[in-house]
């Protein structure tokens, strides 16, 4: 719980082993004096945004965590245990990647609770309407942000959805109140998407769509209603993810469009390269803005590592040979994502390596900043396969709606105008999943996706056969769908916290 003085951080502090629930922001500032102007709310969405760049969050473990655990890639033989215990299946409730996910999402919590709990004192009192107006949207990006966060923690930390059971099932700690947390205790799945959804809601109603964009650094309505059409996919409310998606991808203002893989954009890169190389494309909903002196992790040095000598690579990890064998010769995704490079390690292993995070041609060009991307944790091209799967799972399938969205994003990536593909109740599901796979690599889907599916895809879990030059451990693994890892551990602090009733999940045993 949070102590009786409060103070006000506007910059994540130092994760420490105490419950996340329990944290203090930061330092500095009491509350009797923080947030009362506009040039104080501004101050401190902008530190919210901050935090936001972590490196436990989409610039790091929060995105590369799930596909690394899951079937996605290989570690590679004399790598440097980088997140190791993920790749084996043998993390922990120690396990400190774990604990840094969850407290920082906690924190970035926290701080959007303090952040609305003292915002409306502030708009009662300011007299310039253009600061009014201003004071309302920074409202509803605190409410995108703190949905966003609930959505990971449970997307992380809880089972799958089942519409039948959710009421029955463990959710996560809900707290929407800085001055009055109340005690530390798990509600259930349900209610707590009903909170993930009432943020949104409230987020949406204070929004404007006409400050909609592209590659936008900052929270809007698109990004509610793309992050609502996540959530209700991952609810199984078909109509509700047709709904919102649908909101996204036939924006009034024809605000994103489809980065062709195909079309010349500059420098002999398509729009879709140009997107990875440079962090800029129509299709980018919302991504994290960095700058060479503030900015996060680095996702690409895991599977690079360039900055060791800058000569040779020595990847962490490799992809996994049947990821690569889904893309066609024609499907131009494969060049923006992978090139065949000889690796420093001593067996120098050959092998196309991701370069999707290669790196900010202009960090590396003017700050020798390598591996370093702005995560987008919403693309357009999320939404057209959220639309596409939730047409195939209605209650009255639409196949043919759902065959001319997939086709839709396959014509943007393939060369000569290819692409088209159509599903059926036979194919739909190997369909999409290998889609998905194809074009979310590492970023961060996978766990979740085989954890939602469960037995429908092939019987569920995966299978690893050993390849060229990887890891001996790890490398020959049976997953099935029932393995309590694919719910992650709550923090082993959280639970024994004084006062804490927070119950553990399967996997803390």
């Amino acid at each position: 719980m949070l102590k009786n003085i409060k103070i006000f951080a506007v910059l994540l502090t130092a994760f420490v082993a105490t419950s996340c629930l329990d944290k203090e922001p930061g330092a500095a500032i009491r509350t009797e004096k923080a947030i009362q102007t506009f040039n104080d709310a501004e101050q401190h969405i902008t530190g919210i945004y901050a935090q936001l760049k972590s490196s436990a969050l989409y610039s790091g473990y929060l995105t590369l965590l799930p596909d690394i655990q899951c079937d996605l890639v290989y570690a590679v033989d004399g790598y440097s245990n980088n997140m190791g215990s993920f790749w084996l299946w043998d993390f922990r409730s120690t396990t400190s990647e774990i604990g840094a996910v969850y407290g920082t999402l906690y924190s970035v919590i926290n701080e959007c609770n303090f952040f609305l709990e003292n915002i409306d004192a502030v708009i009662a009192k300011e007299t310039i309407d253009d600061n009014v107006e201003a004071l309302n949207i920074y409202k509803g990006e605190c409410y995108i942000i703190r949905a966003l966060m609930y959505s990971e923690l449970i997307k992380c930390f809880c089972e799958a959805y089942d519409p039948a059971t959710a009421q029955n099932t463990l959710g996560v700690v809900i707290n929407k109140s800085f001055s009055n947390p109340g005690i530390a205790k798990r509600d259930n799945l349900y209610n707590s998407y009903q909170a993930v959804i009432e943020d949104l809601d409230k987020a949406i109603e204070l929004m404007d769509g006409e400050y909609d964009n592209y590659s936008s650094y900052y929270m809007t309505e698109a990004v509610a209603h793309a992050l609502r059409a996540r959530v209700a996919l991952y609810m199984q409310d078909w109509d509700a993810a047709i709904e919102y998606s649908s909101k996204v991808i036939d924006h009034p203002n024809k605000v994103f469009s489809l980065s062709s893989a195909s079309t010349i954009y500059t420098n002999g890169q398509s729009f879709f390269q140009y997107m990875w190389s440079n962090d800029l494309a129509t299709e980018i909903i919302w991504e994290i803005g960095f700058t060479p002196t503030s900015m996060g992790g680095a996702l690409g040095s895991s599977f690079l590592g360039f900055t060791q000598d800058y000569y040779y690579y020595y990847p962490d990890y490799v992809p996994a040979q049947w990821v690569l064998d889904l893309y066609q010769s024609s499907d131009l995704r494969y060049d923006a994502y992978f090139a065949t490079l000889q690796t420093g390690h001593t067996h120098q292993l050959t092998w196309p390596l991701l370069i999707k995070y290669y790196g900010n041609e202009q960090f590396m060009n003017s700050y020798n900043i390598y591996h370093v991307n702005m995560p987008k944790p919403f693309r357009l091209a999320e939404q057209y396969l959220i639309r596409a799967e939730a047409y195939c799972r209605k209650a009255v399938p639409d196949f043919g709606s759902a065959s001319k969205d997939l086709t839709k994003l396959r014509q943007a990536r393939f060369a000569n105008g290819g692409g088209t593909i159509s599903v059926s109740k036979a194919n739909y599901l190997k369909t999409i999943s290998e889609e998905r796979v194809r074009e979310l690599y590492m970023e961060g889907f996978r766990l979740q996706d085989l954890k939602r599916w469960g037995t429908m895809l092939d019987g569920g879990g995966f299978e690893r056969k050993p390849q060229s030059n990887t890891l001996a451990e790890g490398s020959k693994m049976k997953i099935s769908a029932d393995n309590v890892r694919f719910v992650w551990p709550i923090p082993n602090h959280e639970i024994q916290a004084p006062g804490s009733q927070v119950l553990p999940n399967k996997s803390n045993n």
